[in-house]
């Protein structure tokens, strides 16, 4: 009797079958992953001008004098912030509103999902509340994460 080695070809496609199913769960987790983490770094790179905005706030006591390029905050052009793959467009800051354009994306893929980081002055304190396609718990930014509600 001859003995021959190797795999049939229903145990060969047996162990494919058990791969794709386990690469159609991991691929779109780690697709919302990759979105979650620019969302977060996005915030983290714009920390900046969020302290120079405060900064303005605080100075001046007038939110409405706090525009790019003026009290202290620096333009918003790709010199002076150079676009990465957190923050891919930077739109506007008027009346102390960042307006930007972020890496994180929709489900479906796309256009980024856009960040608003509007300043709030209370008495003593400056709170900043985020908006916009990034307040998405599966591909952005929980709630209660990052500022917004």
């Amino acid at each position: 009797m001859k003995k021959t080695q190797g795999f049939t070809l229903i145990e060969l496609m047996i162990v494919v079958a058990i791969i794709a199913i386990l690469a159609a769960i991991a691929i779109p987790q780690y697709q919302d992953y990759v979105s979650r983490s620019r969302a977060s770094a996005a915030v983290a790179e714009l920390s900046g001008y969020r302290t120079a905005v405060s900064s303005c706030i605080t100075d001046t006591q007038d939110i409405t004098q706090c525009d790019a390029n003026s009290n202290g905050i620096q333009d918003i052009t790709a010199a002076a912030f150079p676009l990465t793959r957190n923050v891919t467009a930077f739109a506007s800051i008027n009346d102390g509103v960042i307006t930007t354009t972020t890496g994180a994306t929709p489900s479906g893929g796309g256009a980024g999902l856009n960040m608003i980081n509007t300043p709030t002055q209370f008495p003593g304190q400056i709170k900043w509340t985020t908006t916009g396609g990034i307040c998405n718990a599966t591909r952005g930014l929980k709630p209660g994460q990052g500022g917004c509600p």
